[in-house]
């Protein structure tokens, strides 16, 4: 009985170990007026949302996104394309559930674009140690928390605008690894790539619903979105340009701690460009 009174407090305080990330904003969205403030367990959000425009749009657009340069550092171009291209992919996975997504070429009801605005680098040392304890400890069926030194970080903004140009929804989100659901890989931006996939959930779902992304239940996954997670083809040809997702051979790379590079393969016809 007094383990179970214990673990929720154990939990509460092993995902309060993360690195909090600050909101940033690039000074990419049209507006960042009537924005509210929207923070869930680990994320911080502003957000802005039509709720009523949205749900009557029917075609998105999705431009590459963006890395502002002081975000940068001293990553490498190939990291920082994996990155962006995470959020890309996560986005058209998602707005697929509801929305026809269109080549970035063509006329759309949306228009959506993100831009990382800060990457905070992973220890990759510190990220090993972790792996390597973890792995030892699944041996011997003992969970193992990661290591709270190095932990990296990410913060997004992004908007959708609608054919006249006019803002529909906008987000400024940030968040950072925790010791327990953030998995330890061996790369500067292992903790960004990771917690990219969260931002275009996140987002997907505001522009989906109509609603605040953090706040309700949270939703059952459709096939098509575990299937396109599993490594699958995309719904749309214009998801497609940001590959596949690499499935369970990601997965298992993610568990012995391997850079992202090892398994994704990134675009698959698009190239990574820096904002000017």
């Amino acid at each position: 009985m007094m383990v179970q009174l214990l673990m929720p407090l154990a939990l509460s305080a092993t995902l309060a170990s993360c690195n909090a990330v600050a909101l940033q904003e690039g000074g990419s969205l049209k507006s960042y007026a009537g924005m509210t403030a929207s923070n869930g367990t680990l994320t911080k959000s502003r957000i802005r949302v039509e709720g009523t425009s949205l749900l009557a749009a029917k075609t998105v657009r999705i431009v590459p996104t963006s890395i502002h340069p002081a975000s940068a550092g001293n990553i490498a171009p190939r990291e920082l394309a994996l990155v962006a291209n995470t959020i890309d992919r996560a986005l058209c996975t998602g707005l697929s559930e509801r929305f026809e997504i269109v080549a970035p070429s063509q006329l759309a009801d949306l228009t959506v674009h993100a831009t990382v605005t800060r990457i905070v680098p992973t220890n990759k040392s510190a990220a090993t140690v972790s792996s390597v304890a973890s792995i030892g400890a699944t041996a011997v069926s003992v969970p193992m928390p990661r290591i709270p030194i190095g932990l990296g970080g990410l913060a997004v903004e992004a908007e959708a605008t609608n054919m006249l140009g006019a803002q529909m929804a906008a987000i400024v989100w940030a968040r950072g690894a925790d010791m327990l659901t953030t998995q330890a890989r061996a790369s500067a931006v292992g903790d960004a790539y990771s917690l990219s996939s969260a931002f275009g959930k996140d987002f997907s779902k505001m522009l989906v619903t109509g609603k605040d992304p953090l706040k309700g239940m949270p939703q059952v996954p459709s096939v098509r979105k575990m299937t396109a997670a599993l490594g699958g083809k995309s719904k749309f040809e214009a998801c497609r340009t940001f590959g596949e997702a690499p499935g369970v051979t990601g997965m298992i790379a993610g568990r012995l701690g391997l850079p992202p590079a090892w398994s994704d393969k990134g675009a698959s016809t698009k190239q990574f460009t820096q904002p000017h």
